[in-house]
């Protein structure tokens, strides 16, 4: 089987979010003897210069954009195995700061419309033609559209499937209805329920819907809520219609990448069988971030871009009462000023509680994961989450609300039949969630229980092997359809 991943992002050359992390770290999983996956993605101006050197010069080829002909470079270069394709045209692509944003600017939707058709254009000259193309997200939404639009009629493409993931169902993609005769060549019968219209926008995200052969999301759990309209951003409808070539598939860590054994950013490594090392990770960020030592005292993370998505407004509403706990809060990333200004002024006012560390380090982020004894997620919805899933790996245990990929990998623990690799709470409040991080701390100081809970947590399968398999099983089915 021959498999494009088409995307905006894939680490290690781009990434904004968990996108790049799967697109970088799925097809590893899949390349194998019967399955020859392959990427392709945007040259941006911010891949690093050693990469940028390695890349290797294929050919140059217009691309039509609505009623213009778009230069468009196409490159390629092999990373640990993966052959990875790059779009170049510097008009749409470099650029400085973050590849995209998700407000809908007009921009936006001329440079993805570019690189959904480009995706098309460069087959016939890469010498891979796909059984499947494989597209993420609102950004490479189009693809299936235009595929059936434009191509349908062409020998080359006739028999190339397709599948489309969803990663987060809130960036849709949305653009005035103008971008569709203007920068996607399309007719007006594509202006309707049943193609892209999405109250009187056209929605790139909803092109992936309706003309893809099959869909998937990043978790069972997700696939269900968003069926319905509290997750559904407006789409419920369509995706209740399509329930029936809809699966969802959680997503794994590369765990080359997270892996507590082999991981040089810690300050010690350590496995279930050398977990007494932990401690000695803890001892040492509490030095770094200037925070008292003392093993004693459980540590708290969140590792996290820092919006309302991710349960915060719950963490702002009862903040002082967690403080009053005795353990300490270590914050990491970036995101809304708000929640920038709340951490700042409780680490002013806490010096010896809380450590805000406003900014995203990977290094940082690693010695966190590594140091951390419990590991806060209470997001409102999350389609997956890759926080928790690092955090099980490292043996820092979850506190999770269940929703989602943190209701699929996160179990409760069970006083009783000792089971569980975390805690969690089901209603979206802050008391709620309180009375969990309560719950969790005092098992903490039972030696053995803590034991137990890292060992179940250090055991949680994390990697991409079963959802691998799953990827493989889908792509099968498709082809023999």
């Amino acid at each position: 089987m021959k498999i494009l991943f088409a995307s905006s992002e894939a680490v290690p050359f781009a990434k904004t979010g968990g996108l790049g992390d799967v697109v970088g770290s799925l097809p590893l999983a899949l390349q194998g003897k019967d399955i020859d996956v392959r990427v392709v993605i945007p040259k941006y101006k911010t891949i690093a210069e050693k990469y940028r050197k390695q890349m290797r010069w294929i050919k140059s080829i217009r691309v039509p954009v609505g009623w213009r002909n778009q230069f468009c470079g196409i490159e390629t270069l092999e990373y640990r195995g993966i052959t990875f394709y790059f779009i170049d045209n510097e008009y749409y692509f470099k650029r400085e700061g973050q590849p995209y944003e998700y407000y809908g600017h007009y921009d936006d939707g001329e440079r993805y419309a570019f690189f959904c058709r480009s995706i098309l254009e460069i087959l016939p000259h890469i010498d891979f033609k796909p059984d499947i193309l494989h597209c993420h997200d609102w950004q490479t939404g189009m693809v299936s559209a235009l595929l059936k639009a434009h191509y349908s009629q062409n020998s080359f493409y006739e028999n190339i499937k397709t599948v489309f993931t969803i990663h987060n169902l809130k960036y849709q993609g949305l653009f005035p209805h103008g971008v569709l005769g203007d920068l996607l060549g399309l007719g007006k019968e594509y202006f309707t329920q049943e193609g892209v219209e999405y109250y009187y926008n056209v929605s790139y995200m909803k092109g992936g819907l309706n003309f893809s052969d099959y869909i998937t999301t990043v978790s069972p759990t997700y696939a269900e809520e968003i069926q319905h309209p509290y997750y559904g951003e407006g789409l419920e409808g369509v995706l209740f219609a399509k329930r029936h070539q809809l699966m969802g598939i959680i997503n794994g860590i590369d765990t080359e990448e997270y892996h507590p054994e082999t991981d040089d950013y810690l300050f010690e490594r350590y496995t279930i069988e050398t977990i007494e090392n932990k401690v000695m990770n803890k001892l040492k960020l509490q030095k770094k971030l200037h925070l008292p030592i003392n093993k004693a005292v459980p540590m708290m993370a969140i590792v996290s871009r820092l919006v309302e998505q991710k349960g915060l407004d719950l963490v702002e509403y009862v903040l002082e009462e967690i403080l009053q706990l005795d353990l300490q809060l270590v914050i990491l990333g970036t995101g809304d000023n708000k929640y920038h200004q709340i951490f700042s002024n409780m680490a002013r006012k806490h010096p010896d509680k809380v450590s805000a560390n406003i900014f995203f380090d990977n290094t940082v982020a690693h010695q966190i994961y590594g140091a951390s004894d419990l590991f806060l997620m209470p997001s409102l919805f999350e389609p997956c989450g890759l926080g928790q899933l690092i955090a099980l790996h490292y043996g820092s245990i979850p506190i999770v609300r269940e929703t989602g990929g943190l209701k699929d990998t996160v179990q409760s623990y069970n006083e009783e039949t000792k089971e569980g690799n975390g805690f969690s709470f089901t209603n979206y409040n802050a008391h709620d969630m309180l009375y969990t991080i309560k719950r969790a701390v005092g098992f903490y100081h039972n030696r053995e229980v803590w034991g137990r809970l890292i060992e179940n947590a250090m055991k949680t399968d994390v990697s991409w092997k079963t959802s691998a398999d799953k990827y493989k099983a889908l792509y099968r089915q498709l082809l023999n359809q």
